[in-house]
């Protein structure tokens, strides 16, 4: 059994995002397991595509990237709070017409704004994995 990440504060006005991957990288030193991360309410900004952190600032969305690609841990955005702030695959833009771009041919594209490397996922499918795995600890404002 290892531990279920639940980070909800904002990666910009708040610590939760840095003190979640603070947790997940100590963990996974001391041979703990990360079951999942799963970000929710502001947390999901971080999955934003369109993020610009200026160079003499740390990037907690790369950090996240880097540290999920190394740990083969998935990240994981509630689908709901993504769509409620902007943040949506190519396919839900599409899905909701949202994001129009004409292209130097005069076609439609729908491009979407969610960060590769970030999947999209029910909040329910979240509270089922935490049913069947160990702690969960939840990182917020």
């Amino acid at each position: 059994m290892g531990f279920n990440l639940l980070v909800t504060g904002s990666p910009f006005s708040t610590l939760a995002c840095h003190q979640a991957l603070r947790f997940a990288v100590a963990a996974q030193k001391a041979n703990k397991r990360i079951e999942q991360v799963f970000f929710y309410q502001d947390a999901v900004l971080i999955g934003n595509a369109y993020i610009l952190v200026p160079a003499n600032e740390p990037n907690i969305q790369t950090d996240w990237l880097n540290w999920s690609e190394e740990s083969g841990v998935t990240l994981n955005l509630c689908i709901a709070a993504c769509l409620r702030r902007g943040i949506m695959s190519t396919d839900e833009a599409i899905r909701h017409q949202k994001h129009p771009q004409e292209s130097t041919n005069s076609e439609i594209t729908t491009t979407g704004t969610l960060q590769e490397g970030f999947v999209l996922s029910g909040l329910g499918d979240f509270t089922a994995a935490c049913i069947n795995s160990g702690t969960t600890l939840t990182f917020g404002a």
